[in-house]
């Protein structure tokens, strides 16, 4: 099995993420080669929680364009997956930004 903190990079702090957490719902971004499985394994690892599931998706990264000296550059950030890690009820991860 891989190491929890090779394939939890960070939490993923927005307005969102946060109103999830109230319905036990955590957002992570995870390694691109992470599954399902091994996230919900990780999460349980490093937070000693039990997790009910596990919702993954890919967020393409943006394009971005910027005038230099020799013209037109165009520039693209670096696609990352995102995971969304709901847990058991009556389990919540009160440290979340210790752990990963």
């Amino acid at each position: 099995m891989k190491d929890p903190s090779r394939i939890l990079i960070r939490p993923v702090i927005s307005e969102k993420s946060y109103a999830g957490m109230a319905q036990r719902r955590y957002v992570f971004k995870v390694a691109t080669d992470a599954n399902k499985i091994e996230v919900k394994r990780a999460v349980e690892d490093a937070f000693k929680v039990r997790a009910a599931e596990v919702n993954m998706m890919v967020v393409k990264g943006k394009v971005r364009t910027r005038m230099r000296r020799g013209g037109r550059v165009v520039g693209r950030s670096r696609d990352w997956k995102k995971a969304v890690v709901t847990l058991q009820p009556g389990e919540t991860i009160a440290n979340l930004f210790e752990g990963v």
